[in-house]
């Protein structure tokens, strides 16, 4: 494949990975968890470093995930309390990235980890940084990442879709027919936050969040059907990675940032012109109550 393919391909796998993860996310009125995830899952890289020395995928994933399961408990915990659900993120998004950045600055300022780097990514670096098998070369390691964690988000959601279904919509029904909802909870942060660690590296916190949270959303506009969702959050993240990097060649601008915007290009679009939810239907059915009849 071509370094533009590559890219490409790369952007599509965070805009489906994220797209269908974010969908239970705008269900359940969790969005801006993911904001707060994909900015402290950096204490769990930073972590993971320092403990084995090692920047290999593996490792990263496992401290991501775990800081991950983290910020979500920290900020059930705070809820539980007494505290503002909004508050209760603020409090530990700002805490937990707080204390992985000055780890950094630390402890590993000579290391290929910075602050800058967390937020922006660097998704036009993926296609040279390549898992080597006997001798051949397989690809781009952020792909292989990438395509993994999908794949185990897929088959969590396959195996547990009547579960998130009914948990995301109505949760109290789900405990008076016995679906742990707190299992379930846990087990979509996971997923959240394997995700985010999977798409840090190459794009970034800031497309990382807009791909979770934007994808979702323009589908949520679009269908009251769950399934149909998913497939169109997909669609809409895949859309966003081609035209936000086509757009970016185009104005020699940043990949991850022009790819951010496309998606909020296409939310906006369908904020106006969806037929159900839209903004412009809306004020036809306005106008046809208020209109008088003949």
């Amino acid at each position: 494949m071509s370094y533009e393919a590559w890219i490409i391909l790369t952007g599509s796998l965070v805009g489906i990975t994220c797209g269908i993860t974010g969908c239970f996310l705008i269900l359940r009125k969790m969005a801006m968890l993911a904001d707060a995830i994909s900015h402290t899952v950096l204490l769990g890289i930073v972590l993971a470093f320092l403990i084995s020395q090692s920047l290999d995928g593996i490792y990263m994933l496992i401290g991501a995930t775990v800081v991950g399961l983290l910020t979500a408990f920290f900020v059930q915990l705070l809820n539980s309390s007494g505290v503002q659900s909004d508050a209760a993120i603020g409090v530990v998004f700002t805490s937990l990235f707080a204390v992985g950045v000055i780890l950094i600055s630390m402890y590993a300022g000579n290391v290929h980890l910075d602050v800058n780097h967390a937020l922006m990514g660097e998704i036009t670096f993926t296609p040279w940084d390549t898992v080597t098998i006997n001798g051949m070369n397989i690809g781009p390691k952020a792909v292989w990442m990438l395509g993994t964690v999908l794949f185990i988000n897929i088959l969590i959601i396959f195996l547990f879709y009547k579960e998130f279904k009914i948990a995301s919509f109505d949760p109290q029904m789900a405990l008076a027919i016995g679906i742990p909802v707190l299992f379930i909870h846990y087990l979509m942060m996971g997923m959240v936050s394997l995700t985010t660690v999977a798409s840090f590296d190459s794009v970034g916190a800031i497309l990382v969040v807009a791909m979770l949270i934007v994808p979702g959303a323009t589908a949520y506009l679009l269908t009251d059907k769950l399934h149909v969702m998913l497939w169109l959050s997909a669609l809409v993240g895949v859309l966003s990675a081609v035209i936000g990097y086509y757009s970016a060649t185009l104005l020699n601008v940043s990949i991850a940032g022009a790819m951010a915007t496309a998606g909020g290009l296409i939310f906006a679009l369908v904020f106006v012109l969806s037929p159900t939810h839209g903004l412009l239907s809306k004020c036809m059915a306005k106008r046809k109550i208020h209109s008088p009849s003949l």
